[in-house]
């Protein structure tokens, strides 16, 4: 017969908590097993007054509220408060019952005003020093990469910026009127760049030539090899350049793993000169394909060489070229003499029309760029290997994070609260991998326990398991390891 049930309900009132009516498998109650957050209110102590106002919002509730948005991918506060009402995972998560009032979204926005973004980091840098005591991130090899956000702005919020005048703030007049002029009229510097009104700090970006620019953030990740963790997470306005990034991402992870990074890959996004020249000095091999070079001229710079002893260039025909006085930011000018290209058999070639000498643009760090697209000439399977993990780690993350966690879209404007975001985002995934680990280690002790391998809690693996975990995150639950049947 048709079964029938009936929906008042009378039954409300039940004895028990709210844990049981949450499955054990979900995702909120796996991640509760591993976070610890009991240093987080003398953290932020200084930030509320002692005997002052009314009592806030206690800071692990308020942090476990962003991180339950981000982990089931509610990231708007007004939205996450909402399904918090009616969500029993969500209330037990925060430590709210069914009885009490939960706060206003506007709270949540004021907290992190309030803490600012360097707190909502060193959130961030414990769960990855969690990760590393679990054996979970060593910092031996690590992938490097960026992707740009979308920002929280509209289209219409875009305006060309009007440039008039052809002096700057301070009325003087520039020393080449021409080139300025050629830079006030670039697409990417010029009267012609679009900027967000809305959204100041959000830039002009785009991922690939085919596609047209949009106002963005870049979030700059560094994840570990061995199991995904992410060691560093960085945002920057979408118009900077990875490779300007790439070793302050790393010196910051070097510093929250504890030790030094031996390996890092990335794309070739990130084959520049100071990159291999910075990635040389700290002693990190660099695994990165080199671009192939640019040619613009009928006699391109690879046909110069150049010696770093001397510091000289010698062009094909074995003339010298020197450094020039006049330095640019991101190299020097080697020219040569007129009378040594007057007479040269390739002056037609390797001259414009215009100019009597030919002069070359030698980068900082030039020979590590040498030495670099040598080693590339000679990876091997171990190289290759390392090269095609990169693109299913870093990439990976960005496109999980995107996928399930919200990153897709800016949640918020500015760059602090992108930053914010990135944290929590990077702390929420984090989390998941440490929750994964802990569930295989438990699971593998349950195993070997109903086969009669394991009862009393100073075997092997349960040594392993306190040995290699944080006892401050796990102490709740390796405590009750010895008593499993």
């Amino acid at each position: 017969m048709i079964g029938h049930q009936n929906r008042d309900q009378l039954e409300f009132f039940i004895c028990g908590s709210l844990r049981d009516l949450v499955p054990d498998d979900h995702v909120l109650a796996r991640v509760d097993q591993v976070l610890d957050l009991g240093w987080l209110a003398e953290d932020v102590a200084d930030l509320y007054s002692a005997g002052t106002g009314r009592p806030g919002i206690a800071p692990k509730a308020a942090v476990r509220l962003m991180l339950a948005g981000f982990l089931l991918g509610i990231v708007h506060d007004r939205r996450l408060l909402r399904e918090a009402q009616v969500n029993l995972a969500i209330r037990w998560f925060a430590g709210y019952g069914l009885h009490e009032r939960l706060p206003d979204h506007s709270s949540l926005t004021r907290i992190r005003q309030r803490w600012g973004a360097e707190r909502f980091r060193r959130i961030f840098e414990r769960t990855v020093q969690s990760c590393v005591a679990a054996g979970l991130a060593k910092g031996e090899v690590v992938h490097v990469d960026a992707s740009l956000i979308r920002a929280n702005v509209s289209w219409e919020s875009l305006a060309v910026r009007h440039v008039d005048a052809m002096s700057d703030a301070n009325g003087d007049v520039p020393e080449d009127p021409e080139a300025d002029l050629q830079v006030k009229h670039s697409k990417k510097t010029g009267r012609y760049k679009k900027v967000c009104v809305t959204d100041p700090d959000a830039s002009m970006a785009t991922s690939g030539r085919n596609r047209r620019l949009e106002p963005c953030y870049k979030q700059h990740g560094v994840v570990d090899d061995l199991c995904g963790v992410i060691v560093e997470v960085e945002v920057t306005t979408g118009e900077a350049n990875e490779g300007d990034h790439i070793l302050d991402r790393l010196d910051t992870a070097a510093a929250t793993l504890g030790g030094p990074i031996k390996v890092a890959t990335a794309d070739a996004g990130y084959a520049y000169a100071k990159a291999f020249g910075g990635l040389e000095e700290r002693k990190i091999d660099a695994i990165i394909p080199t671009k192939a070079e640019p040619i613009r001229s009928k006699v391109p710079l690879r046909r110069f060489k150049f010696d770093p002893r001397h510091d000289l260039v010698k062009c094909p025909r074995s003339k010298i070229l020197r450094p020039k006085k006049a330095k640019i930011s991101h190299g020097r000018f080697f020219v040569t003499r007129v009378h040594d290209c007057a007479g040269c058999n390739l002056a037609a070639l390797c001259l414009s029309p215009s100019r009597k000498t030919r002069a070359v643009v030698i980068v900082h760090d030039y020979p590590a760029l040498l030495r670099a697209r040598r080693r590339r000439e000679r990876w091997g399977e171990k190289e290759n290997r390392l090269y095609r993990r990169h693109r299913w780690r870093s990439e990976g993350f960005h496109g999980e994070a995107k996928t399930w966690h919200g990153p897709a879209r800016a949640v918020r404007r500015g760059l602090e609260n992108m930053r914010i975001q990135a944290f929590l985002t990077a702390a929420a995934v984090n989390l998941k991998r440490l929750a994964a680990a802990f569930l295989a280690l438990l699971l593998h002790f349950l195993a070997a326990s109903r086969q009669g391998k394991l009862f009393s809690p100073s075997s092997a693996l349960l040594r392993y398991l306190k040995r290699r975990v944080v006892a401050s995150i796990f102490h709740p639950m390796a405590q009750s390891i010895g008593s499993v049947p």
